[in-house]
């Protein structure tokens, strides 16, 4: 039989005995935890539920409050917020890992060459001079680890979990970003209607003060009384610069979420009239539909199955290790020489090795890998608890700050006709000034909680959609 014929034949029953035994993975099959059973939200009584098509991707959820602004503003989360940059970096390198786990299934081939040049002195004897030889080697070889006992195997499973983790982790600084942004741009044009319904407030606390001083000058009023306006004017100027330096924090945290510089950023305050905040109709989804929208949730349970595949990996130490190696080249003194049939050399192996002692190490790392699974369990299930939790926790202060709208709606109604009436009868002298600060600090209160409520249910609704684990859109 040829020399070529002889060495592939040996190379592939090598080969052969490998995949033979590589069917025989050690370690336990990934089963998902069980999680706690709940078959519905106990607050979600009302609510329509949430369509089917939750797998899908989220899309922009934040175009739901209808304000062209905050849709401009949420574009740019992605592209510039450099939280989500380091997201999608760390993604990048999990899937750069799931390759560099995926090659060591395959054999390694490596090709070596070499020359070489010497010279011999010559024979002090005879006076000859010195020999000069030329040695000229080729050969190509390759090493391969059949992955006998799935450790190779569970290792590419086990950084696929870690990508599949990247990416929810991804997903989850995405939303998490742009939650951020809609509460901070919701908190500011809060602050804008609080702004302005200080400086409505302030032109009415002016003219009061002059129709004061005007009573006092006619001797109808008390100097205590100017005094008094003089006080709730000042007052009400001070609120209103630190509602300045509010709305000043906030423009810089939204310019740091869409990655610019607080100075080169700017947001152009909005009219009261402009002002008209949009609460959707959030729809809820099934539990069970929840533990496959957060991300969250998604990149906990991934990171178990990570550390499922680091027991099998663990375990495979009790066995031993098998490694196939073949090589074939030629040397010779001339290059033309080395593809020659009777310059060629070949080689074939195959070694096995086995820890016989290690003092418990290796029941040590699998304790150790099981020990790390327990954890990732533990961390998951908790992950659900919460999640279950946060959704509760908003469907519950949705109920609560609607009926509170309505009701502060009432209360600053009747509070600004009472302003009105104790306004109309100090004028005519029936009441005294102190009841009039009393009835405009009770309207100012009223109104003010107001705005609060409003922009409040614009806020629940963002961490309602973050707790559900993002948007949805009409047709899904």
């Amino acid at each position: 039989m040829p020399l070529c014929s002889r060495f592939n034949l040996h190379l592939l029953t090598a080969a052969g005995l490998a995949l033979f035994a590589s069917g025989c993975a050690v370690g336990p099959d990934y089963q998902r935890p069980a999680t706690v059973d709940v078959s519905t939200f106990k607050e979600a009584e009302g609510w329509v539920p949430a369509a089917p098509a939750d797998a899908l991707e989220r899309g922009p959820w934040w175009s739901l409050f209808g304000d062209p602004v905050l849709d401009q503003l949420e574009s740019r989360v992605e592209v510039s917020n450099q939280n989500v940059a380091l997201a999608v970096a760390a993604y990048a390198q999990a899937r750069a890992l799931v390759r560099e786990q995926r090659a060591s299934l395959f054999p390694t081939v490596s090709l070596d060459g070499g020359a070489s040049r010497s010279r011999s002195s010559g024979s002090s004897t005879t006076g000859s001079g010195g020999r000069t030889s030329s040695n000229y080697q080729l050969s190509i070889g390759g090493s391969w680890e059949p992955d006998v006992w799935g450790r190779l195997g569970r290792a590419v499973d086990g950084a696929s979990a870690g990508a599949q983790a990247s990416a929810a982790d991804l997903a989850s600084a995405k939303l998490s970003a742009q939650g951020e942004l809609a509460v901070n741009y919701f908190s500011l044009r809060q602050t804008d209607a609080q702004k302005a319904l200080l400086e409505s407030t302030i032109a009415g606390f002016q003219r009061t003060l002059e129709i004061t001083q005007n009573r006092y000058s006619a001797g109808i009023a008390a100097k205590t009384d100017v005094l008094q306006a003089q006080t709730q004017l000042a007052s009400a100027r001070a609120e209103e610069a630190g509602l300045v330096r509010q709305r000043a924090q906030l423009e810089h945290a939204i310019a740091v979420l869409v990655g610019e510089a607080p100075g080169n950023f700017t947001l152009a305050a909005l009219t009261p009239s402009a002002w008209k905040p949009v609460v959707p109709e959030i729809p809820v989804g099934v539990p069970s539909t929840l533990l496959q929208r957060r991300p969250d949730i998604a990149a906990a349970e991934r990171r178990v199955a990570s550390a499922n595949e680091q027991i099998g990996i663990a375990k495979s130490a009790y066995f031993p290790s098998f490694s196939l190696s073949a090589s074939a080249g030629s040397g010779a003194s001339r290059v033309a020489d080395l593809f020659k049939a009777s310059t060629s050399v070949w080689s074939l192996g195959l070694s096995a090795v086995q820890v016989l002692f290690n003092a418990g190490a290796t029941g040590a790392r699998v304790e150790g890998a099981q020990a790390s699974h327990q954890q990732a369990v533990a961390r998951y299930r908790q992950a659900v608890l919460v999640a279950f939790q946060d959704v509760e926790d908003q469907l519950a202060a949705t109920h609560v700050l609607l009926a509170q709208q309505e009701l502060r709606r009432q209360a600053s109604e009747a509070a600004d006709q009472v302003e009105q009436q104790v306004l109309n009868r100090y004028r005519s002298g029936q009441v005294s000034y102190t009841e009039v600060i009393t009835a405009q600090a009770t309207a100012l209160n009223a109104r003010r909680t107001l705005v609060q409520a409003m922009a409040d249910r614009q806020t629940t609704a963002v961490a309602l959609i973050q707790s559900l684990g993002g948007g949805w859109q009409v047709g899904q």
